[in-house]
């Protein structure tokens, strides 16, 4: 039976995808695929949905890359991911039902840690940092409202500073972030937005050194990435949609892959598909 251009092609696309392991820059249009991703507590596999916490009490779950990933010169990196919080119910609090939200984290500790209810899967973990959704306010030391968006560090609650959303993040929509980490100027800056328009400015923003923090002292440039989320008398499902990492400080990063390869992996598909090709030309000169 001769071999189709098809079939020939369906191997070439298989031979050169690239995984989320084989790049400190990766990509995740979606999450049927979480072998490079370590689930732990309450986080869990859901379709194509990377769930963190399911909508019921005393949840706590976190997702992390496997393996430490590299970071830019200082720690620097850019990153956009795509969320969604369902199903808000609980004990309202402040006026406002619904908990705790979800982080993005980098911590260099290891990759099975997080806390819940109002840790957000993230209180108590120390050399991290993180970018807090927060949708309950458990009390006004640590949380400005029941929804806002806070940088904190080393697992300390009381965020360093904090900005106040309107719109609740809990609103059963699709939300998407932006975060971006300036190694060289020591600049975090922080974009969200309800559809995949980046906004023009930042809308929070802290100035440290990530690098120091995540070495406890000594500059480190590698660290676990990941997302936590936690739920306790008030609870949502946590759901991350997709997301892109870049080991670099890239502001200007291209948006959430939709349902086509990155760039990469489309330059190489088509140097692995014009091999196939020849290839073919070759094998079916023989069978003729």
């Amino acid at each position: 039976m001769k071999p189709t251009l098809a079939a020939l092609t369906f191997l070439a696309a298989s031979a050169v995808a690239i995984s989320p392991a084989s790049a400190q820059s990766f990509s995740y249009a979606d999450f049927h695929d979480v072998s490079q991703l370590t689930l732990n507590g309450t986080a869990h596999q859901n379709g194509s949905k990377l769930t963190l916490t399911e909508a019921t009490d005393g949840q706590s779950g976190s997702a992390w890359s496997t393996q430490k990933v590299h970071l830019g010169s200082g720690a620097s990196f850019s990153t956009v991911f795509n969320f969604e919080i369902l199903k808000h119910g609980g004990l309202p609090g402040y006026g406002i039902d619904g908990a705790d939200g979800l982080t993005f984290t980098i911590q260099n500790n290891d990759n099975t840690v997080g806390s819940g209810g109002g840790g957000i899967g993230y209180g108590g973990v120390p050399k991290s940092v993180t970018v807090e959704f927060d949708t309950y306010q458990n009390g006004e030391v640590h949380d400005p409202s029941s929804n806002h968006v806070g940088i904190n560090k080393n697992g300390d609650l009381i965020s360093l500073t904090t900005a106040e959303e309107a719109v609740l993040f809990d609103n059963e929509g699709p939300w998407w972030a932006w975060i971006d980490y300036n190694g060289m100027t020591g600049d975090l800056a922080v974009r969200w937005a309800q559809n995949s328009v980046r906004p023009a400015a930042a809308m929070l923003s802290w100035n440290f050194n990530i690098a120091e923090i995540l070495g406890d002292g000594s500059p480190v440039e590698e660290a676990y990435v990941g997302f936590t989320s936690g739920t306790g008398a008030g609870w949502g499902q946590h759901n991350v949609l997709s997301w892109n990492f870049e080991d670099s400080y890239d502001p200007n990063s291209a948006p959430l892959p939709t349902t086509t390869p990155e760039p990469g992996s489309l330059v190489l598909m088509a140097t692995g598909l014009a091999g196939v090709v020849a290839g073919r030309r070759k094998l079916l000169g023989r069978l003729r």
